[in-house]
């Protein structure tokens, strides 16, 4: 890397993001961003392609393994629990970059499920090595000792223990399971975004529990709502378990208490904030608005008020679809644990 002017700028310059890879190919996609870029997207994918962004295929063999450089933290979540909100109060009240799903992530998320079986394009060895090498390129900042937080999509909980490994820290965000259910059938985009990813997650779940008993065809929509929670609950119980290096926290809570729950998240990841930074954060516009899509407003009162609307149309489907979890925590005793009431 020495001889080499392009990683040498590449290892110190988090504004060249390795944005996607292309497998079949073996490449990764550069894409040239400001810090302003990072803290302004919601989604580091596909839709950051804008004319303005330049960006370049290049050999993944091309790039940096940047050794022990710093690792970023990570924020992990089931989906639709605030998880962006999270992410832009920790970057509002300290100096941290904010990286949200990069989707390069969901790359090592697909190699991670193949692995083992004849299909897989990587050997576990090289997996490995690449999961190193994409934690320190994500763990770049535009300053010395500014700290990279990643917020990943839902998904991601599935790798969460190999992206943390022995030394990292994680925020988990979730809901019981009947907000949940509520927020998703509140809002139309949500309830079809849950139910195109059901059939994957099914199969994750299935995967978690052994002879796991159902079909997602015998499923009706609200229970395969309650099924998703499920798949994600089970999956951070399995990669993220209870202990120093990983905060689990209600959403619902955080938002009843917002300020203390951005200081102890702060705390938690070790990060240098004080009283006056968090309540600016707080008292700013981001709790007033939706955190994927700030041009449009949004607060707590009014999510409050369509989960209402939604446990009150809903109530029938939403009943059996808790029952089902229920059934399968008796079967499965260790997910009696999570938050099914």
């Amino acid at each position: 890397m020495a001889d080499d002017p392009f990683q040498r700028r590449f290892a110190a310059d988090a504004s060249l993001l390795p944005h996607m890879a292309d497998l079949a190919n073996d490449r990764v996609l550069i894409a040239l961003l400001s810090e302003d870029d990072y803290r302004s997207a919601s989604f580091l994918d596909q839709r950051l392609l804008t004319d303005r962004i330049g960006r370049e295929w290049l050999a993944w063999d091309a790039l940096p393994d940047l050794g022990d450089a710093p690792r970023p933290d990570f924020i992990f979540h089931i989906g639709h629990v605030g998880s962006t909100l999270a992410s832009r109060l920790l970057a509002a009240a300290s100096d941290t970059l904010p990286l949200r799903e990069p989707m390069l992530l969901r790359s090592l998320a697909q190699v991670a499920e193949r692995i083992d079986r004849p299909e897989s394009v990587w050997s576990p060895d090289l997996y490995r090595r690449r999961l190193a090498q994409v934690l320190g390129w994500l763990g770049r900042g535009f300053a010395p000792r500014q700290r990279a937080i990643v917020k990943a999509s839902s998904v991601i909980t599935a790798i969460a223990d190999d992206l943390t490994g022995a030394e990292g820290r994680a925020l988990f965000l979730y809901v019981p399971l009947p907000r949940y259910i509520e927020t998703i059938l509140a809002g139309e985009a949500s309830m079809t975004e849950t139910l195109a990813q059901a059939p994957a997650r099914i199969a994750r779940l299935a995967g978690l529990l052994p002879d796991f008993p159902h079909a997602l065809w015998q499923l009706p929509p609200v229970t395969r709502v309650a099924m998703s929670w499920l798949c994600e609950m089970a999956s951070a119980q399995r990669t993220l378990p209870a202990g120093p290096r990983t905060l689990w926290v209600d959403f619902e809570a955080m938002l009843a208490s917002p300020a203390a729950a951005l200081a102890a998240q702060s705390a938690h990841f070790g990060l240098p904030v004080d009283a006056a930074s968090v309540e600016a954060a707080i008292a700013g516009p981001i709790m007033q608005q939706y955190s994927k899509a700030p041009e449009h407003g949004y607060s707590p009162d009014l999510r409050r008020q369509l989960q209402a609307q939604a446990a009150s149309d809903h109530a029938p489907a939403i009943a059996e679809a808790i029952a089902w979890v229920e059934a399968l925590a008796r079967r499965y005793t260790h997910l009696a644990d999570l938050p099914i009431r």
